[in-house]
């Protein structure tokens, strides 16, 4: 059986106690449309580094890497197991792509993992194995190490991109009732690219997407990174399809995209 690979718009970490049509659709997604998949590879935002980190912890802790929110987000634990199989399988086809990698330990999921995984799993019994993203390799690169992974898709494996196509801090507004256009307008242009598969506009969308200074600004180009690891991996069978658009606080995008699969 094969998983498709997903992209996941994880917004704020107050996902994970939020009542709403994301959320709901996400619960949804991963208890009622998903196969259940024997396993969940995760790229996340949050693990921002040079080097390509496998985790290969046989149990995960639970990150509360963020400040100032309700005492209820601290108390939450996704006690999530780990493979060391998965791992391992992981990290050989990475040394024979000649990319170079770290095995970690006792990291722990962070909160864009474990957000999005408590909404689609909630008994945390699915094994994950976490890996980190670099926002500052090209995206032609970030999409190869996902098209790595391929193959794990087609053992019954879920690959996951956690990120955020428009997630500018700086220009949330509260109290704002509909969301802002030019957030819109970036995100339909790529999905556009996404549905067409055009990577040459996509690799590009530095220069090309509108209002792309507005939707990525230069200290957070790592919550768009992980659209392009998910891709990568459906690369095989190139095929995207919106599942979900919305909006909170104006202009932080709730995305979800399905990459290949049945």
């Amino acid at each position: 059986m094969s998983q498709p690979a997903l992209f996941i718009a994880h917004g704020s970490p107050t996902l994970a106690i939020e009542q709403n049509a994301y959320t709901e659709f996400l619960r949804q997604l991963g208890q009622e449309t998903l196969e259940l998949p024997k396993a969940v590879v995760i790229f996340s935002a949050h693990w921002d580094d040079p080097v390509q980190w496998v985790s290969t912890d046989t149990a995960h802790t639970t990150m509360h890497d963020f400040y100032g929110f309700p005492d209820e987000m601290y108390a939450i634990e996704y006690p999530a197991p780990g493979s060391t199989e998965l791992s391992g399988e992981i990290e050989a086809i990475f040394r024979a792509h000649n990319l170079p990698y770290k095995p970690s330990v006792g990291r722990g999921l962070d909160h864009g993992a474990w957000v999005v995984l408590q909404l689609l799993f909630p008994s945390a019994e699915i094994p994950v194995v976490a890996l980190s993203v670099d926002a500052k390799r090209e995206p032609e690169e970030q999409y190869a190490i996902g098209k790595m992974l391929s193959e794990l898709r087609h053992q019954n494996i879920l690959v996951i991109g956690s990120g955020g196509l428009v997630h500018n801090l700086r220009l949330l507004d509260w109290e704002a009732g509909k969301p802002e256009a030019w957030a819109v307008e970036f995100d339909d242009w790529v999905g556009q690219q996404l549905q067409s598969w055009d990577l040459r506009q996509l690799f590009d969308y530095d220069h090309k997407a509108p209002h792309v200074r507005m939707a990525i600004p230069s200290y957070g180009r790592e919550h768009f990174a992980p659209l392009l690891y998910a891709m990568g991996a459906a690369d095989d069978e190139r095929r995207a399809v919106k599942l979900f658009q919305d909006y909170q606080y104006g202009s932080l995008s709730l995305n979800c995209w399905k990459f290949g699969g049945s």
